[in-house]
């Protein structure tokens, strides 16, 4: 592959991860969460989590088992490749639904995730993240009913479609 074709190939398996890693955390799905990360990777959270980045994926997966509903999206990807190493800022919008006795609140936080990575073995992931929490609130809600199909689980109906290859 040429130089500008293996550049748009890399970048495209970053911004790939970056997704992954969205979906991991809203469908729980562990594995998928630690293949974003290499075996030594670091996160930094702020006050809620620094260590390994796959043992915050632990960590963050069993958090959200507290919550009714999470769903984060992630724009704004701002990439820079440099041979087997690269940087990346991306911004993320997390919503999170919690129940307390009959009052639903919503948690919304806007961040950023400013990652460095490196191609290990043909295979992207990230070195070290540090999430940076540009703003948020917590406010009470009046939810809507989901469709019963939705799933934080291997059972979601995506899975029957996107098959890890």
């Amino acid at each position: 592959m040429n130089t500008s074709g293996q550049q748009i190939a890399d970048r495209l398996a970053i911004m790939d991860r970056i997704y992954r890693y969205c979906r991991s955390v809203d469908r729980l799905d562990v594995p998928a969460g630690h293949s974003v990360f290499h075996e030594d990777g670091h996160a930094d959270f702020g006050e809620s989590y620094v260590g390994t980045g796959r043992g915050w994926i632990d960590f963050i997966c069993e958090e959200h088992r507290k919550f009714l509903h999470h769903s984060h999206q992630v724009t704004n990807i701002i990439l820079e490749v440099d041979g087997d190493t690269a940087g990346s800022e991306s911004y993320v919008f997390a919503t999170l639904q919690r129940q307390d006795g009959d009052t639903v609140f919503q948690h919304e936080f806007w961040a950023r995730y400013v990652d460095k990575w490196s191609k290990r073995g043909g295979d992207w992931a990230i070195d070290r993240r540090d999430c940076i929490v540009d703003y948020g609130v917590i406010r009470e809600v009046t939810p809507i009913g989901s469709d019963p199909r939705s799933r934080r689980d291997a059972g979601d109906p995506s899975y029957a479609v996107l098959k890890e290859l």
